[in-house]
């Protein structure tokens, strides 16, 4: 998702980009469209006035931010931190505290939808930080989404983030049971998926998880896999259980997804949880 989020700074704005990553491969897809390329994330501090981030989780985000050599030791006053990952939104309440007293602003902007989206520059990105942060970089954000919602102070765009993962974590394995309740009883599936998104059942996961992946068992490795998937549940059961609602679907969702690692299909894209519905692992 970073590579084609970055790309897109180029490509739709106007501001000098410099790209870093661990991996050499996604920074020399970038070179051609004009991303210059960072030694170190020393030198993106040296170099950057806003730094985007995104990366895998949370021991990630924590590292580069607060680490031997990371953000908050080495950008300069008046920086501009915006992290695009999905972390536990008392991570991103704690960079917050942490930044301000170095005089760096720093907000939460995870996105959501698919990677066609990302690629498309039409993701949609919830924000959590003041309104001055929010609006000097909106027009950098607007290379990535379309819709940016302000969600309110440090962490809330994370606990949007989070819900919305964990409300389509929960649909996916609904679908998953229906489809396999209505080939069952005789109806083609392709037929149950089409008619179902004409009516009330409708839903951004029934035309695209079940359209693009279940009724074709397509569950490639390079989608966002059951690992990544049960990470941000993870995040979501942990906020449920801060505030006291029992989220029994979620953790039902839960107990599908670690039966999955555990029948080897961790690296697949998440939908997968429909062999498991089907007894085919």
């Amino acid at each position: 998702m970073g590579e084609v989020m970055c790309r897109n700074l180029v490509l739709k704005g106007d501001a000098e980009v410099v790209g870093y990553d661990v991996r050499p491969e996604p920074l020399a897809r970038l070179a051609p469209t004009g991303v210059q390329v960072a030694e170190s994330m020393s030198d993106i501090s040296s170099r950057c006035s806003i730094v985007f981030l995104s990366l895998p989780a949370a021991e990630h985000v924590r590292e580069i931010c607060l680490g031997d050599g990371g953000l908050l030791e080495n950008c300069a006053d008046g920086t501009i931190v915006i992290d695009l990952s999905t972390v536990p939104p008392a991570l991103a309440q704690e960079l917050n505290t942490k930044f301000a007293v170095r005089n760096i602003a720093f907000a939460d902007a995870p996105v959501a939808r698919s990677r066609h989206a990302a690629v498309d520059g039409t993701l949609s990105i919830m924000f959590g930080g003041d309104t001055e942060i929010l609006e000097r970089v909106r027009p950098h954000l607007a290379c990535m989404g379309t819709d940016i919602t302000h969600c309110g102070g440090p962490g809330t765009g994370q606990v949007v983030k989070i819900l919305n993962n964990m409300l389509l974590f929960d649909t996916c394995l609904s679908i998953a049971e229906t489809l396999a309740i209505g080939e069952r009883a005789g109806v083609d599936p392709q037929l149950l998926v089409d008619t179902l998104s004409k009516g009330s059942a409708d839903s951004f996961a029934l035309r695209t998880h079940a359209g693009r992946a279940m009724l074709n068992n397509n569950y490639p490795t390079e989608a966002f896999s059951v690992h990544y998937a049960l990470k941000d549940l993870t995040y979501a059961l942990e906020i449920a259980d801060e505030t006291g609602v029992e989220a029994r679907a979620g953790k039902l969702v839960r107990e599908f997804f670690n039966r999955a690692i555990e029948a080897g299909l961790g690296d697949q894209y998440y939908p997968v949880v429909k062999k498991l519905v089907e007894g085919n692992s």
